[in-house]
């Protein structure tokens, strides 16, 4: 009877343009025949009560449409389309690699209309990451809300056009309303879409994780006019609970803390939910003393006013990069007799925080453990972290010799001798000068994809990675800017400045990695202009370096394009005025790791034995991991007789109630389908580009429908796509 009554209060707020303020965290099945929401629910649970497909019939799932958004491989970067689409009134809505919106029929894939906020200048294409959209209607006004760089756009969502009365003509600028002055230099964005709550828009951001980042306060603007209505200090100011934990005038110049993963909303209790990422500097905190509220926290605030309710801290003075990586899990558990109402947090570290939704207390008791300290100058890490005795964590927490790789007598005598001087320890040796090797590391454990909870069982299925990185600290050294007259040796200039803001990621040799390019030959692959255009923009994984003074981008290319000063000058011309700067004088000792990098074997493959990515089942409300699994393989190796090792994964997975869960993520390009009550594998499609986005599920005239983004590239450095898949039964 409740389950007939709940479907047609939903059909009739649904026909009543209010779809908006459907609040069941688990879903119904009518609001799941839509996927009107980021990853399916405002409990950002990637459910669905479909069960057309199914584990009887899911092995005959074929291609239903296509979509092509036309932007493959780019130049100078791995492009990914990271998004997870929503469906409303039978639209489609999504993103493309360039940041397109664009909106289809979503039972045959023909395009209604798209929005390209590059405008009609080819040369200010514009790129990035977006992982989602959301979506607003009320009255006959339908709004779809989604980040270009440092705005946020209004898009009318039947037209495709902006919504001009929202903001400036369409756009807010997310630089604005941080309580700090800021210029075009700064950067913030917003990977993941906000949550609706009533007429409020509720933000997190992306900000940079250097010296110097923007904080990553949490805001709330109005869906109509763009005006700010609320904003929470992440980094708290005076007089505002959490601000003793810090420096006293971190608050001032410090960065970082935000919610790049996404929220969540309980729209019954009007609380909405956000995982808050580690403060700047991500490896070095001697500049921020002190336990650092409200960094590394689940953070619970009242939806209408920004007003705090409570945290729970899963990682104090983080210097391990331990970004809270994905929005909270709204569930409900059976615990000890009794159902609750939970939110279930994934980390990076491989676990899993299960907090009262009202209170933030455990339901599995957490142990505060003394951990290693820091020997570097001026450090000062927290004694002790938590861990919850349940869930077990679902990686590896320890590194010693008898996990290097074994796939090959020369794969494991590779490993050893890089690690050779580096400390082998536990999930929490802080990084040093001589160097560590971090278990896992910054892509280890849960990420951006996070959890599919299904409501029916109280399992949440979770891909996680488990490989370590080689962690390095080096002094930051201030580069000095020449003046004019010094500027003979221009490449030598620009030689400096690769190292202190390009090397940690393409290597002090240009060589790159598996995740990201060599610039080895960049001046034979890449024009100049789009080069110079690149390090102003960002495209990719790549950010923009458009806080570095022009001087200093003109020495990079100087440096990589191997031009003479007066050659680079007729090419680069500059106004005199901009060559003629002080010498930087900051004397500040400061610390930043010498370079992103994995433990990887010669040939490429992670350096610990395997598995390397796994799909765990949890039951949450026992506390016990009910499978696990290796999603992905390498053929070769298969080949070799090496069981499947899993890859990393980077991509969400989608439950439903027929009994499967769908995703893709994993290195080797496929699309799979799993039995959620086993683990085993009954279907897999082989996708034109890695599906590193989480699949939607949706219903239109009685057939359920499966898509997921195919666009490759990203961190896995595998080929770039612009497709996006939908599957149907025969």
């Amino acid at each position: 009877m409740f389950r007939k009554w709940s479907y047609l209060v939903t059909v009739l707020l649904v026909s009543a343009n209010s779809c908006n303020t459907v609040s069941n965290n688990n879903g119904t099945a009518e609001q799941h025949r839509s996927w009107a929401v980021y990853r399916g629910d405002e409990g950002s649970n990637a459910y669905s009560a479909l069960n057309q497909i199914n584990k009887e019939n899911v092995h005959t799932l074929k291609v239903a449409w296509t979509y092509r958004t036309g932007e493959g491989q780019v130049s100078g970067s791995r492009p990914s389309i990271q998004c997870n689409p929503i469906v409303v009134n039978n639209r489609l809505y999504a993103t493309s690699a360039g940041l397109k919106i664009f909106a289809l029929d979503a039972a045959t894939g023909e395009q209604l209309w798209e929005f390209d906020p590059s405008g009609e200048n080819p040369e200010e294409k514009v790129a990035g990451t977006n992982r989602g959209i959301s979506y607003w209607e009320k009255e006959g006004d339908q709004r779809l809300f989604y980040s270009v760089r440092n705005q946020l756009l209004a898009i009318n969502a039947n037209t495709g056009q902006l919504v001009s009365e929202f903001g400036s003509h369409g756009a807010v600028d997310l630089r604005a309303d941080l309580g700090r002055e800021y210029d075009e230099n700064t950067q913030i964005e917003n990977t993941s879409p906000g949550v609706i709550f009533q007429d409020l828009i509720i933000i997190g951001s992306s900000v940079l994780e250097a010296y110097g980042a923007a904080p990553g306060h949490i805001r709330a603007y109005n869906v109509k006019t763009g005006s700010l209505q609320w904003i929470f200090h992440t980094i708290p100011h005076p007089g505002e609970f959490g601000y003793e934990t810090w420096p006293k005038d971190y608050y001032l110049t410090g960065g970082g803390a935000n919610a790049w993963g996404g929220l969540s909303i309980d729209r019954d209790r009007g609380m909405v939910f956000a995982p808050i990422g580690a403060a700047t500097h991500d490896f070095y905190g001697a500049d921020r003393v002190g336990e650092g509220l409200f960094a590394n926290s689940v953070l619970a605030l009242d939806a209408a006013t920004g007003a705090y309710r409570w945290h729970f801290q899963v990682s104090h003075h983080d210097v391990w990069d331990y970004d809270l990586p994905a929005a909270p899990n709204l569930v409900r558990v059976n615990h000890k007799g009794r159902e609750i109402d939970a939110v279930a947090q994934l980390t990076k570290q491989g676990l899993i925080f299960l907090l009262d939704r009202e209170t933030g207390e455990p339901l599995f008791e957490v142990e505060e453990l003394p951990v290693p300290m820091s020997t570097v100058p001026g450090e000062s890490t927290w004694p002790t972290q938590p861990f919850p005795v349940k869930p077990p964590p679902l990686v590896r927490h320890n590194f010693d010799l008898s996990l290097v790789t074994d796939i090959s007598p020369e794969s494991r005598a590779n490993v050893l001798e890089q690690i050779n001087g580096f400390t082998l320890g536990s999930i929490y040796t802080p990084p040093s000068i001589q160097g560590t090797v971090q278990i896992p590391g910054f892509r280890g454990g849960a990420e951006w994809s996070g959890g599919a909870f299904d409501p029916e069982t109280g399992t949440i299925y979770i891909g996680v990675n488990d490989m370590p990185n080689l962690v390095q600290l080096i002094e930051s050294q201030p580069v000095e800017r020449p003046k004019l007259s010094d500027f003979g040796d221009l490449q030598s200039f620009g030689s400096s400045v690769y190292q202190a803001n390009c090397a940690a990621c393409h290597g002090i040799d240009r060589k790159g990695s598996i995740n990201f390019p060599s610039l080895t030959l960049v001046k034979d692959s890449i024009p100049l202009s789009v080069m110079r255009d690149l390090l102003k923009t960002g495209r990719g994984m790549m950010p923009s370096f458009k806080t570095l003074p022009e001087t200093e981008r003109r020495a990079v290319l100087s440096y990589l394009y191997e031009l003479a000063a007066d050659e680079a000058m007729k090419i680069m011309p500059l106004e005199e005025n901009q060559l003629e700067q002080d010498i930087i004088t900051d004397s500040t000792q400061r610390y930043k790791l010498k370079a992103y990098k994995q433990l990887r074997d010669h040939l490429g493959y992670p350096g610990i034995k395997p598995p390397w990515g796994n799909l765990c089942a949890v039951n949450l409300n026992t506390g016990v991991i009910t499978w696990k699994v290796p999603l992905g393989e390498y053929p070769e190796l298969s080949d070799r007789g090496i069981p499947p090792t899993g890859t990393q994964l980077f991509g969400g997975g989608v439950v439903t109630a027929g009994g499967l869960v769908f995703i893709g993520a994993s290195r080797d390009e496929k699309f799979r389908a799993f039995d959620k009550d086993t683990g085993e594998i009954l279907w897999e499609f082989q996708l034109p580009a890695g599906g590193y986005a989480t699949p939607a599920t949706y219903e239109v005239e009685g057939t359920q429908f499966l898509i997921i983004a195919a666009g490759g590239g990203g961190f896995q450095g595998t080929k770039t796509g612009d497709n996006y898949l939908a599957f149907k039964l025969p």
